[in-house]
């Protein structure tokens, strides 16, 4: 991933990486992600806050949780208020701390694995750490799933916003934390038109402030993941220059997604 993250990022074909810190290759890959893009001026590392493959990071979750639920458990427990906040605060912490001992600064930004981020209960927990880095520095972005938009898949788009996208929206315009202004690239990982699909996120684009977000990897495909295939469908796309003539055509300039300060509009 780190090779595929650094090739991509020298060619200016994506601007920001995010990060699986719970993952037991995270500090190997932690350290080759640094050095893959460190010569960058703006590339940006973040947080991709984990609650649903693999094993927790802390003990305290740990306790809870030996392995984490699936997203769809984790969406039930949301929603009806049965989460162990405490023990997630813990996890975030850990999560942070992890990509800190490897990366040597804290995330730039964070959003969650399969958007969990904005789950009711996982929502307050990042809003209150938020608060807590506030008080201290300036709190990373945060990316906002409160409009999703373009075309792929809607019923999962529609899912997005409603779990707890559009909640988390209105909370980090009331709380002034940086992000973006809507999110593109939903779809469902399946179909060899990974183009067209990019064309029409670009197509509704805004003229500022807009994410795509994305999953290459050039690594040969493991069993294991579920989008393997996609992910390495994405990643030729990204490293041709189909994808460059796509930019110009839709006169979009790949930068960051949230402003340098904060904005409550």
């Amino acid at each position: 991933m780190a090779e595929t993250v650094g090739s991509l990022a020298t060619a200016g074909r994506i601007s920001a990486a995010s990060c699986v810190t719970s993952a037991r290759a995270w500090r190997s890959e932690g350290v080759a992600v640094v050095a893959a893009t460190a010569h960058l001026a703006g590339f940006e590392l973040g947080l991709h806050f984990n609650l649903t493959e693999g094993a927790p990071l802390s003990p305290d979750l740990a306790r809870v949780w030996p392995l984490l639920p699936g997203l769809e458990r984790l969406i039930v427990l949301a929603h009806f208020g049965r989460l162990p906040r405490a023990a997630l605060a813990v996890e975030l912490r850990a999560q942070r701390a992890a990509f800190a001992d490897a990366v040597g600064h804290a995330p730039m930004f964070v959003d969650g694995h399969q958007h969990v981020h904005h789950l009711p209960g996982v929502r307050g927990v990042l809003l209150d750490a938020l608060a807590d880095a506030a008080a201290h520095a300036s709190p990373p972005a945060v990316r906002n799933t409160g409009h999703v938009v373009g075309p792929g898949h809607a019923i999962k788009r529609m899912l997005i916003e409603r779990t707890g996208g559009t909640a988390l929206q209105r909370q980090l315009r009331e709380h002034g934390l940086r992000h973006n202004d809507l999110l593109l690239g939903v779809y469902d990982f399946h179909g060899d038109d990974y183009r067209g699909l990019m064309r029409g996120w670009l197509a509704a684009a805004p003229a500022s402030g807009g994410l795509v977000f994305c999953h290459p990897n050039h690594a040969t495909a493991s069993a294991a993941d579920p989008i393997g295939q996609a992910r390495r469908r994405e990643a030729a796309y990204f490293a041709s220059a189909a994808f460059a003539e796509d930019l110009a055509e839709a006169g979009v300039t790949i930068g960051p997604a949230w402003p340098r300060s904060s904005s409550a509009d």
